[in-house]
């Protein structure tokens, strides 16, 4: 087990920041603070005491504030209408938290998971060094692991924890060496197969003038469904609330009463707006998915949970097994949130007094002043990783909406799709006849606006990059015509029943998605053609994806399934040729028509 590093530490803070929370929304407590034992004269400590949570989830290492339509937050208005604001980037984040701090002694900062990993060029070049140096200058105080921080495997993982140089690359600025997160990493649901014990500390115990609140931090059970076969190789991911349950009764034991749980884990609310109230018209009616199963089977003894994965906004209670109503928060993510919940403490119990719990999501404004110290930490990186980042790969005529594209068919989708199919066609290269690509694998949008100063329309490397970060090689198997038709109803059923992953699909494929139907039945099996023919089952295909979908990543059996497997280029470097063949200054690509998916709502 890895300790806290004790390094760089002021004493003010017993546990350093850990950032990947999203805190939303100053609390008022239902208890004034001031409240007196009765029958003490003055000299006695108060009663309670207001302990102010901030968290965030899902930073991704979103540095600087993410471009387009993937860096608005929805606010719905007092007239019902529904407001986009431009949120988030680090030096905001830092001003909101240091902001939302003032005033309150006992304030201690938490993360959901996903601080790094899928991040843009800016930290994903210097293997999230970056981030881990930014969450330690926003005091962040304890994370959990998400799957994300799985992506790179659980030595690099250990190494952002503990700190020491790439083990190939070495250190980025000379003479000077890597220190690693001054906050705990948690992963109290992740065990060693080999030895059966924990890979990260499972918790943590924040003090303060004799106030002790316990963080416990879990991953979603389902980690090595989505993170490469590499990235988990050797570890055990357990269930998340007996994980949680187990830990809380080892806490109680030791006296600590007030725990709160950081799950990488989530759901969604009705409303995607930020400030929606999910109780309405009863606690947690507003919200489905995941979380709500695994809130309403954590111990009550759990005071409060700070979620993420999902991406979502909301701030909801959930009645915990015996029928208390339980905060349950999630901030967004790309830190364009923060949740700030109030803890009142009861000193002479060291208990959290559920019933004045609040808590609110706030907006990570742009229009605030900058943290001057975060300023300076993008600008360093920023010097070190320009000449790779700024050199033009491609022009775009307008916006290509990937991750900011709420329709099952991304145009981004589909020029991801087009470029492995065009690079792995020729026989030499795979003989691909089709290609699919992953939704969850493309992380941002192509912005027509220049991201610094190489001019609108142009796009970078860095920019190509923030879009396919994770640099996977591609493959080309063989899958029979019946896999393929499996694989495309996988997408619906299955791992995948209740919320659908629609692959992103080449030119010349297309079929019908009909959403009136359930489970496999919504894709229909008769409109799937290529090239305008019936798909035959008995035929073999060749087929072209990333080597997390030929594995069989995101639910997706069917992709495993492959044989005779050729490993070409990287997706990364595919998409940058496509650019570069399709575009020029003069004739810059255009987004591409979303017509190979019909859709029946």
């Amino acid at each position: 087990m890895s300790a806290t590093p004790q390094k760089n530490r002021a004493p003010r803070r017993v546990l350093a920041a850990a950032a990947g929370l999203a805190t939303v929304g100053a609390l008022v407590a239902a208890m004034p603070a001031g409240a007196h034992d009765r029958g003490h004269g003055h000299g006695h400590k108060p009663r309670t005491v207001d302990v102010q949570l901030l968290s965030f989830n899902d930073l991704h290492g979103n540095l600087e504030p993410p471009a387009g339509s993937a860096g608005n937050v929805s606010e719905t208005q007092p007239d019902g209408t529904v407001k986009a604001i431009p949120a988030g980037g680090v030096e905001y984040l830092a001003t909101s938290l240091r902001t939302a701090r003032k005033g309150n002694p006992y304030s201690v900062t938490a993360a959901g998971g996903d601080m790094v990993g899928a991040s843009p060029l800016l930290s994903g070049l210097f293997h999230d060094e970056p981030t881990i140096e930014a969450l330690n200058g926003l005091d962040l105080d304890v994370t959990a692991v998400g799957n994300h921080e799985f992506d790179e495997g659980a030595t690099e993982l250990a190494r952002l924890q503990n700190g020491g140089c790439h083990p190939v690359e070495g250190c980025y600025e000379k003479g000077k060496k890597f220190k690693g997160a001054d906050f705990p990493y948690l992963a109290a649901n992740v065990t060693k197969e080999k030895t059966g014990k924990p890979l990260l500390r499972p918790y943590t115990v924040w003090k303060k003038n004799g106030v002790k609140i316990g963080f416990i931090g879990v991953t979603l059970e389902g980690t090595p469904d989505i993170v490469t076969a590499n990235g988990v190789k050797g570890l055990k991911f357990h269930d998340e609330v007996e994980t949680i349950n187990k830990y809380a009764r080892e806490l109680d034991r030791k006296g600590v009463k007030s725990i709160v749980a950081l799950i990488h884990e989530g759901g969604a609310a009705a409303s995607t707006s930020y400030n929606y109230d999910c109780d309405s018209p009863g606690a947690g009616d507003g919200i489905s998915g995941p979380i709500v199963d695994i809130a309403k089977g954590i111990t009550p003894k759990v005071d409060a949970l700070v979620t993420g994965h999902t991406h979502q906004a909301y701030v909801c209670t959930v009645p915990d097994p015996s029928g208390k109503p339980r905060m349950v928060t999630s901030a967004s993510s790309f830190g364009k949130l923060y949740t700030d919940t109030t803890l009142t403490y009861d000193r002479r119990t060291n208990d959290i007094v559920r019933t004045s719990v609040k808590s609110a999501n706030h907006v990570v404004t742009r229009d605030q002043p900058k943290a001057p110290d975060m300023t300076r930490l993008i600008d360093r990186w920023n010097r070190l990783a320009a000449p790779i980042a700024n050199k033009p790969q491609g022009w775009i005529s307008a916006d290509i909406n990937g991750r900011g594209s709420t329709a099952p068919e991304k145009p981004l989708g589909n020029v991801i799709a087009d470029a492995q199919l065009e690079g792995l066609a020729p026989a030499d290269k795979g003989g691909a006849e089709v290609a699919f690509m992953n939704p969850g694998g493309i992380r941002a949008d192509l912005v027509h606006k220049a991201s610094g100063s190489e001019g609108d329309g142009v796009v970078t490397y860095g920019e190509a990059f923030t879009v396919q970060p994770f640099t996977n090689m591609m493959n080309v198997v063989d899958l029979t015509g019946a896999q393929l038709i499996a694989a495309l109803q996988q997408q619906v059923s299955g791992a995948n029943a209740a919320s659908p992953k629609i692959l992103q699909v080449s030119r010349g494929l297309t079929y019908t998605l009909d959403l009136t139907k359930s489970g496999a039945d919504r894709v229909v099996a008769d409109t799937i053609r290529l090239n305008g023919e019936a798909i035959d089952p008995a035929r073999t295909y060749r087929v072209a994806m990333n080597e997390f979908l030929a594995g069989g990543g995101d639910g997706f059996p069917a992709l495993g399934a492959g044989t005779n497997k050729l490993v070409g280029a990287s997706d990364l470097d595919l998409f940058n040729a496509y650019l570069a063949a399709h575009s020029t200054a003069t004739a810059p690509l255009a987004p591409p028509a979303t017509d190979r998916i019909t859709v029946i709502q």
